[in-house]
């Protein structure tokens, strides 16, 4: 009897088990998000240096692979979480091939595409990441992953017969979900070259020095900055020049009745007390319309 009930128990034990293995296995995994200055892996399109197009795989899934090794740090290029900052990243040696992508890409014949992971990837597919790139897991170029962001690079610049320009100079902006809806999560990202600096010069054989200036929104609003060409009028600009109006006014009106109103009527009672002196007095002592030392007064005149 003791047998059967301990027989019973393991296998209670044993249907247990099982049921919570499938159970967590049904249940999706919830990727973390990102924390401020976690590291972001940039991976760009593989494209071919003869036409431009997309690389695939048998499957027909998107080939990406890692951004180009900076010089500053040699790694591939890299974004940190929530981390505003000038991102030098210079390529040391343009070869030939990737002198011919950079003149598909100035030319607009082929994008920079490239992708960041939307939440932290596990250790394994990070240094994937990193190493050699990943295939897309979504049907085709254009299309919407839940793991990555798309971040189409802009890159500006000129075509000549010997050597390109390219600006060099790029704005990065990226926009986090609200941390209220999803925390550490990356909602959008793109960046394009502007025209801050001169244009650098590449030919075959030089470095490429490039610079990010990256910079990371809270939410999927993009904030105006906008001010007005010419001064446009708009409500604080109202309500600044009234308070200035209003301070300005307080001032004049303090100066005039601490300091000139008092100074006003002090020379006024000095002006008035020496004109009575003087109309008594005729000026010099002397009464007026007579001469009090000789005893004469004014007297009637025939």
């Amino acid at each position: 009897m003791a047998g059967r009930l301990t027989f019973l128990l393991r296998l209670l034990s044993v249907f247990l088990a099982a049921l919570a293995v499938a159970k967590a296995a049904q249940e999706p995994l919830v990727q973390p998000g990102y924390k401020v200055g976690q590291s972001i892996p940039v991976t760009c399109l593989n494209r071919t240096t003869d036409t431009g197009e997309h690389v695939t795989d048998a499957s027909g899934q998107l080939s990406y692979i890692p951004f180009p090794i900076c010089n500053e740090t040699g790694r591939p290029l890299e974004l940190l979480f929530g981390v505003e900052k000038d991102i030098n990243c210079t390529l040391d040696f343009i070869d030939d091939p990737f002198f011919h992508l950079l003149e598909f890409y100035v030319h607009n014949d082929a994008p920079l595409t490239c992708r960041i992971p939307t939440k932290p990837l596990p250790p394994s597919a990070l240094k994937d990441e990193f190493e050699k790139g990943t295939q897309d897991d979504t049907d085709g170029q254009g299309s919407i992953s839940e793991v990555y962001t798309p971040m189409v690079v802009a890159l500006a610049g000129t075509l000549q017969l010997s050597h390109l320009h390219i600006a060099s100079t790029l704005n990065v902006l990226v926009h986090a979900a609200p941390k209220s809806v999803a925390p550490g999560t990356i909602a959008a990202a793109t960046a394009y070259s502007i025209a801050r600096e001169e244009p650098a010069r590449v030919v075959i054989g030089d470095s490429l020095p490039l610079q990010f200036s990256v910079r990371w929104y809270p939410n999927t609003s993009l904030p105006s900055g906008w001010t007005g060409v010419g001064g446009h009028l708009t409500f604080s600009t109202v309500v600044y020049c009234l308070i200035s109006a209003g301070a300005s006014a307080a001032i004049c009106l303090a100066y005039f009745r601490g300091i000139e109103l008092p100074r006003r009527l002090k020379s006024h009672g000095k002006d008035r007390l020496g004109g009575v002196e003087r109309g008594a007095l005729g000026g010099y002592g002397i009464a007026n319309g007579g001469y009090s030392g000789y005893g004469y007064g004014p007297g009637k005149r025939d």
